[in-house]
């Protein structure tokens, strides 16, 4: 037999808690339910008026220019067609060569500006030279020209170099990093720890090979922000290759949708789905580096 259990220990036992004395079941003040009801109709506002613009030009898109003249933009298409894609990639708009011509502009841009702005931003955090902080903050300090007072002496230089009505006068300009990139790459390798650095000079690495095998790898947050950044932007670049070109061989996406009016008749069905279109390689590359995106900014927050 066993022997039965002392008084005292039944005495100290704590109490059992009950659904309503649990601390994950405890009510909420008014203050924070009214706190956090406000937070989630701020964000569904938010929400809203971010996508409204994206649904407006898919349903008007699928619309005929008879339904949105006499419907308006807010009405649901009845019925939905798809003529207008269809006209956009045949006949005289065909808008196969400027998606084409926008994603090799892109693609050159985005590869020189990575390396250009790595490398630019190792020697600015890392390497000691003469005039390194000094040249660094000129460099920034362009950041504050907008891109509208460099327009005439760019257009000039490229076509005293021949350069004009070209794939290259398109991308030259922008090729060479950006001092965007370049800032945001030094703050963060400068966040790296130098003993991880000497750790791989020692192992016998080399400056480049120590950036490309060791800073380079732990850089890929940051470096999937920047392709985010970069893309969007020279995607949805349109007043320089506007300037710069002048035939339909080198038209880029936005130019080309642009000229789908004119300034006294436009079928804006047509033009909303030529931007539904362009909009649709963007949301691709959001939806690839999203990830990176959100722990680059998870490892911003931890430092």
């Amino acid at each position: 037999m066993t022997s039965p259990e002392p008084a005292t220990s039944l005495a100290t036992r704590a109490p059992a808690r009950t659904g309503a004395d649990r601390p994950g079941r405890r009510g909420r003040s008014p203050r924070r339910v009214l706190a956090g009801a406000a937070t989630y109709a701020l964000l569904t506002v938010g929400a809203v008026v971010t996508l409204a613009p994206y649904v407006l030009s898919i349903l008007t898109s699928v619309k005929s220019a008879r339904q949105f003249a006499t419907q308006g933009a807010l009405a649901l298409p009845a019925p939905s067609t798809l003529d207008n894609y269809a006209m956009l990639f045949s006949g005289r708009y065909d808008f196969v060569p400027p998606l084409a011509i926008t994603v090799q502009v892109v693609v050159v841009v985005l590869v020189g500006q990575l390396v250009f702005s790595v490398c630019a931003a190792y020697a600015f955090a890392r390497l000691r030279f003469p005039g390194r902080d000094a040249l660094f903050w000129i460099y920034l300090a362009t950041l504050m020209v907008p891109q509208v007072v460099t327009l005439v002496p760019l257009y000039t230089m490229m076509s005293t170099a021949g350069l004009r009505d070209t794939f290259w006068g398109i991308v030259l300009p922008f090729v060479f990093g950006s001092p965007y990139a370049i800032f945001l790459l030094r703050e963060y390798f400068r966040g790296i720890p130098e003993d991880l650095l000497s750790a791989a000079k020692l192992d016998g690495a080399g400056t480049l090979r120590t950036l490309w095998y060791v800073v380079v790898p732990m850089s890929r947050p940051i470096l999937a922000t920047l392709v985010i950044i970069t893309v969007v932007t020279h995607w949805n670049n349109f007043l320089w290759p506007l300037i710069i070109t002048s035939s339909d061989k080198w038209r880029v996406v936005t130019v080309a949708t642009a000229g789908l009016q004119s300034q006294y008749s436009g079928n804006w069905t047509l033009v909303t789905a030529a931007t539904t279109v362009a909009m649709a390689p963007l949301l691709l590359v959001f939806v690839v580096f999203q990830r990176h995106v959100v722990r680059s900014i998870s490892l911003t927050g931890l430092k």
